[in-house]
């Protein structure tokens, strides 16, 4: 059954499933996820952040996303430095990601991720970015 509107519990199988055969091959049960989120001072609903995942030694980054009012601030980075840092924590070596030409791949270059290469996407001329990071010992950013 082919759907775009898969439920929760539907996705749960298959993540568990592939989590549990992944400890069968590896012994290793790390699997987490990991979110920096940012909240309205106001009405202490979240408007932005990073959420993303640890697993055998990788943190994927998977959304980040920070209204326009907070970009160019070093929010980004601080968010970016404060997932590095926890995954890091979490045993990871590695960070991995992708994001599209028209996004961050500016920002990220910054932060010392480097390209591993890139997809061609639409609308023509636009390409998903694969980006990837060696993770060290946390840093500080201070702002």
């Amino acid at each position: 059954m082919v759907t775009d509107a898969p439920v929760p519990a539907d996705i749960a199988v298959i993540s568990d499933a592939l989590d549990r055969f992944n400890i069968e091959h590896t012994g290793i049960a790390d699997r987490r996820p990991l979110a920096v989120l940012v909240r309205d001072p106001e009405t202490r609903q979240v408007i932005g952040g990073l959420t993303g995942r640890t697993s055998l030694g990788l943190f994927f980054l998977d959304l980040f996303y920070l209204p326009l009012r907070l970009r160019g601030s070093g929010l980004g980075t601080e968010i970016l430095q404060q997932a590095e840092n926890e995954a890091h924590a979490r045993g990871c070596r590695t960070a991995v990601l992708y994001t599209i030409t028209f996004q961050a791949p500016g920002f990220y270059q910054k932060q010392g991720w480097k390209r591993l290469g890139e997809v061609p996407c639409d609308p023509p001329g636009t390409s998903r970015v694969f980006m990837t990071k060696e993770l060290t010992a946390p840093t500080v950013q201070s702002r």
